[in-house]
């Protein structure tokens, strides 16, 4: 992978601006954001440089490794034709009794667990 972005360092028509980071870096960087996938803020807080200089630089890293058609995965039929693997998981899904108080019990309403009194109506 770094070698195919020293090509394109050294392919460029223009100089212009030398980047912030070297091709080592660039790539590293990359590889940090697509492997923990974190915002392009907190990437370039860790590396010191701004937000877009991080967007510009995986964009310019991506398109460079898709470019060079060195690395891409395989296609969907290939991906198809493997042998479809199943794993099977029984669960007891068996109705068990609930023990607990019956519903009309009246020491199990709220106003005699808190011990207030009641409102009975005459």
């Amino acid at each position: 992978m770094e070698l195919v972005l020293d090509q394109r360092e050294r392919s460029k028509k223009k100089s212009g601006r030398p980047p912030a980071l070297d091709a080592s870096e660039q790539l590293l960087l990359t590889l940090e954001f697509w492997r923990e996938y974190r915002t392009f803020a907190h990437v370039g807080h860790d590396w010191n440089i701004h937000e877009t200089t991080v967007q510009r630089t995986v964009e310019r890293v991506e398109t460079a490794l898709i470019h060079s058609g060195e690395f891409r995965l395989p296609g969907r039929k290939s991906l198809k034709q493997e042998e479809n693997v199943f794993q099977i998981i029984a669960v007891d899904a068996t109705e068990t009794p609930v023990s607990g108080p019956p519903a009309n019990n009246a020491a199990g309403t709220a106003a005699r667990r808190n011990g207030t009194p009641s409102k009975r109506r005459s």
